[in-house]
């Protein structure tokens, strides 16, 4: 059976017009009935390879030398090609950029170590060897290398630092996003609150682990959703738990910012090479400022 090969209907009604499926040995149509019995044959062609086009797009780099690059990654922009986005990607540009990437990360994700979410903005390390490249997935991998967030969360937090601890894997309800779960891995958030505006806080978070979607989900699980993050519950859906007062100014600061208000801001790690310790950061993209610029003038 077709459905056994993992094909969506998609794929599968594509098969059928392409003539890649077939019953006793004839053609068939998409509404073709089966009545029971009859032989299928499947013949699926060969996917055709993906091909990285170097793009000339800008780059916000805030260093590089001939063993890694980080930049600063704005947001909507994806890391590298995949379904839906074979184009405009990180990857696209860094190709641009240089020849020179690892080749560890696979023929999709030449150079990429970590990622970020698309909507999510801030810094990346990309590495030009495989030597490089090995060390900071080790480095990694043991919690070596430092990663700090900025956000804007809904609300006031439970207390001004603290933990977020919650087993992550795909939300039961529906499988592109993730949750809280008690047969996912293992994952755990430190934050610490820097501004409490009334009904937004503005939060640093560090991650000590690396699961998908992790700043989200654990604000999520905690009911501190990151601003305007519209997969998980952070636009006008949260207005019904805030004072009626402050509602018309949440309501303009949504208009400001289509995204999650999560920027990646800090990177320390240990050169790969050279050892050297670095520290990277990376000031807030313009929409984040609106919203805080707009949250100070109404608290001043």
């Amino acid at each position: 059976m077709a459905t056994g090969l993992g094909l969506s209907r998609n794929q599968i009604q594509k098969l059928i017009r392409n003539k890649g499926i077939a019953v006793r040995g004839k053609g068939i149509k998409p509404a073709f009935l089966l009545y029971g019995g009859e032989e299928i044959v499947v013949t699926i062609p060969e996917a055709e390879p993906l091909r990285l086009i170097p793009e000339n797009i800008p780059l916000d780099i805030r260093f590089e030398d001939e063993h890694i690059i980080v930049v600063d990654k704005p947001p909507g922009m994806v890391v590298h090609p995949a379904r839906g986005h074979y184009s405009g990607t990180l990857v696209n540009a860094l190709l641009a950029h240089t020849n020179r990437l690892s080749s560890l990360g696979g023929l999709t994700r030449p150079g990429i170590v970590h990622r970020l979410d698309r909507c999510t903005s801030g810094l990346l390390i990309a590495a030009k060897t495989d030597i490089a490249h090995s060390a900071l997935a080790k480095a990694l991998s043991a919690h070596k290398i430092v990663r700090e967030y900025i956000a804007l969360v809904w609300g006031h937090m439970p207390n001004d630092s603290g933990s977020i601890e919650g087993d992550i894997g795909h939300n039961p309800k529906d499988h592109k996003k993730m949750a809280v779960v008690s047969v996912g891995k293992p994952a755990r958030t430190d934050y610490e609150v820097e501004m409490d505006f009334g009904p937004l806080s503005l939060v640093s978070f560090r991650l000590h682990t690396g699961r998908t979607h992790q700043i989200r989900v654990h604000a999520d699980h905690i009911g501190h959703n990151i601003f305007g993050d519209p997969e998980y519950g952070g636009r006008a859906e949260r207005l019904g738990g805030i004072m009626a007062e402050s509602r018309p100014l949440v309501v303009r600061l949504l208009t400001l910012i289509d995204r999650q208000a999560l920027h990646a801001r800090k990177l320390e790690f240990e050169h790969p090479v050279t050892g050297r310790r670095m520290t990277v950061e990376a000031e807030l993209p313009p929409d984040m400022s609106a919203v805080i610029e707009a949250l100070e003038r109404a608290v001043s």
